[in-house]
């Protein structure tokens, strides 16, 4: 069959049934008898048990003796491990780093976190002349920027040894920085103003899954003169809102 570059349109019911009993056992959180499917799907009896038989063989609903009734499965579980695993989140972070851009004139990264450090893995740039740069690959100072310092209140952790000061605004002292990073975990974002580049200010936010570990790190930096302390604030709902969406999405 020829390749059209778009999904499949045609449907099987019998799926489309299938799909139905699990969404009306997910959704009621409960286990459910064959008459109670059928009357939350809409689907007769006999079908719904047929169903059944079939997705339990598979694993995706458990049949529990003690009262005849079903319940999910324990491999939608595997499934939705796997398809999590599959996720490329550069390409589900794109169209969030290319929207942020857009509403804030500034460049917006994407970081991940490492052993030691988060590393930049995608950005788009500022469509503005004057504009702050970003490099794939390049590593964000723990307590010199903002994403570090989300990768901070995030479980990462300083080297040993004292903490080199880029400019005058650097925080070099590991007390100061404590109370930076927690504050940072408190409101869910942090920012560093001038503190790795004189003349670059930046505000970053968390990527969570749903067991609260840190998955990514969006940022969004510019030029001091315009990404002021004002433009930075109004940043931070939209920062915030995105993160939150692609969390959702992993």
């Amino acid at each position: 069959m020829a390749q059209t570059g778009q999904p499949a349109v045609r449907q099987i019911a019998a799926v489309q049934r299938a799909i139905a009993v699990l969404d009306a056992l997910a959704e009621a959180r409960r286990e459910l008898g064959t008459n109670e499917i059928s009357r939350l799907t809409g689907i007769n009896a006999s079908t719904v048990s047929r169903l059944l038989a079939t997705l339990h063989s598979a694993g995706l609903v458990r049949y529990v003796n003690s009262t005849g009734r079903y319940r999910l499965g324990i491999r939608l579980i595997q499934l939705g491990n796997a398809a999590r695993d599959s996720l490329d989140i550069r390409q589900l972070a794109r169209p969030h780093l290319e929207a942020l851009s857009k509403i804030t004139g500034e460049t917006a990264t994407l970081s991940i976190p490492g052993e030691h450090e988060a590393m930049t893995l995608d950005f788009v740039q500022s469509p503005l002349s004057v504009r702050s740069v970003a490099e794939i690959g390049r590593p964000s100072v723990p307590h010199a920027t903002a994403a570090g310092k989300i990768f901070l209140a995030y479980g990462g952790s300083l080297p040993d040894g004292p903490l080199v000061a880029y400019t005058d605004r650097t925080i070099t002292d590991r007390r100061v920085l404590a109370v930076e990073v927690e504050r940072a975990r408190e409101r869910g974002w942090a920012q560093a103003v001038g503190e790795r580049e004189d003349d670059l200010n930046a505000i970053a936010a968390p990527v969570l899954d749903n067991s609260g570990r840190l998955v990514a790190i969006l940022g969004i930096q510019g030029p001091a003169v315009r990404f002021n302390p004002r433009s930075m604030r109004a940043a931070v709902e939209p920062l915030l809102e995105r993160c939150a969406l692609i969390a959702s999405a992993l």
